[in-house]
């Protein structure tokens, strides 16, 4: 079962001159998904506060399928791909008020210790977490694997 506590509406700021978002805000979207998500895992701002660690993006990807218009409501189905103890791989499906996919993008993110300014291992009590969503979201078979997963989670950058 996915994550889908991400919801927004498509305000004006977001439409270009074709009349629909600009590609720029389906990722704004998904980014704004994906801190609702990491907040829910404890691994949000106030983590980052708490411990001197958070997650930096890497890598990023989207896959543009419909358009959405001024006023549309939209929400993300999000879900936890991979992981290990220092990277995780989200899946966003937006999706319109009736659960059309509007577009699909991937966050490779990795943990990183502010403070040292390098990649860390997460906490054990973050892992076992990360590691329990990961197979509760392994029973969305098909739809839900990340085309470009081994794109993605094999790159240099995600070492």
């Amino acid at each position: 079962m996915p994550f889908t506590q991400y919801r927004t509406t498509v305000p004006p700021g977001w439409i270009d001159y074709n009349g629909h978002m600009n590609d720029v805000c389906y990722m704004t979207a998904c980014a704004q998904a994906s801190e609702v998500f990491l907040d829910a895992l404890g691994l949000g701002s106030a983590y980052r506060e708490r411990t001197g660690s958070t997650l930096y993006t890497v890598a990023a990807t989207i896959h543009f399928h419909k358009e959405a218009l001024l006023g549309e409501e939209l929400a993300a189905r999000t879900h936890l791909v991979r992981a290990d103890p220092k990277r995780l791989l989200v899946r966003h499906e937006l999706v319109d008020g009736v659960a059309d996919e509007v577009a699909v993008a991937e966050f490779l993110y990795l943990h990183v210790d502010q403070g040292k300014g390098r990649v860390e291992r997460l906490p054990g009590d973050r892992l076992t977490l990360v590691r329990e969503v990961v197979d509760a979201h392994a029973v969305c078979a098909g739809p839900c694997s990340s085309p470009s997963e081994g794109g993605l989670w094999h790159s240099r950058r995600a070492r």
